[in-house]
């Protein structure tokens, strides 16, 4: 665990790495309404909550994956999530459907989901929207709007600490994901044109970059974090100097490695692939040859 002011990161296992994630503790530092009292909150009750969990009042979720929620089931306080990712949270079905798996692959994501992350649904959790604030006694948590790699994907920024959760815009060298039936491209690039223009102290992720301390550094790690974006393209670019099919273009692979395997590994490159493709297209820098056939203008 590492403090900064009022925040709390409970870095996961192999340093925040998937399957595992890092969840902030942020507590209350007076008092609060006539109560007399400040609350504490959990962001992201992670894989390393599972077994041992600090109290709370309430928990937020940045948004619906696995590896941000395998924790929840030792809360029985409110829970919130964006309105947009709240089935995912509340619903085990509708986490694994937003992978858009086809049926075979769908039900080992579902074991997965159940027996290495514990999920088995939480269905009493409340939407908030952009801007949603809550109130902890002399701190607060604002919710910041950040989809494209979830449609409800959230940031939280906590003051007076300058303290700015990220969560899955998460620096590190794999990129930007926005595999998922619900992700957008264009959101999360917009997203991470909005983390650019909001100044903090200390910048969280939800992964295994853990805190950056000050907004140049973040500025600069997110340039590199954003230009994987570019290199995905750029190397679709020149696979398609000969006609290719779609198929080829996923196995050319654009987001993982070559040795790289796992259940969601083909349907992330497919969508992946399509998702860059189309915009090739639309600005006229690909064409499609013939049905199913595409090659660089």
């Amino acid at each position: 665990m590492a403090r900064y002011g009022g925040v709390d990161v409970l870095v996961g296992g192999d340093r925040g790495a998937y399957p595992y994630g890092n969840s902030l503790l942020v507590r209350g530092r007076g008092t609060r309404g006539t109560s007399g009292s400040s609350s504490t909150l959990v962001i992201d009750p992670s894989l390393a909550l599972a077994d041992t969990a600090p109290p709370a009042d309430t928990v937020l979720v940045s948004h619906g994956h696995e590896d941000h929620i395998a924790g929840l089931g030792n809360y029985d306080v409110p829970v919130h999530a964006h309105t947009k990712d709240v089935d995912a949270v509340r619903s085990r079905e509708a986490l694994v459907a937003g992978s858009g798996l086809p049926p075979e692959e769908a039900r080992a994501a579902d074991d997965m989901m159940r027996e290495e992350f514990h999920i088995e649904g939480h269905p009493d959790v409340t939407g908030f929207e952009d801007g949603t604030v809550f109130d902890l006694g002399g701190r607060t948590v604002t919710a910041v709007h950040l989809p494209g790699h979830t449609p409800g994907h959230s940031g939280f920024l906590i003051e007076p600490d300058g303290f700015f959760f990220v969560a899955d815009i998460d620096l590190t060298s794999f990129g930007p994901y926005y595999g998922d039936v619900g992700s957008n491209l264009p959101d999360f690039e917009a997203s991470m044109a909005r983390c650019r223009e909001i100044d903090a102290r200390w910048y969280g992720t939800g992964h295994q970059k853990g805190v950056i301390e000050g907004a140049d550094e973040f500025r600069r790690r997110l340039a590199a974090y954003a230009d994987v974006v570019q290199q995905r393209e750029d190397k679709l670019l020149a696979f398609l100097s000969e006609p290719r099919t779609l198929d080829r273009i996923a196995a050319h692979r654009l987001v993982y490695r070559p040795h790289v395997e796992g259940v969601l590994v083909r349907t992330v490159e497919l969508r992946t692939a399509e998702r860059h493709l189309n915009r090739l297209l639309g600005e006229g820098r690909a064409e499609e040859v013939e049905p199913g056939l595409f090659r660089a203008v």
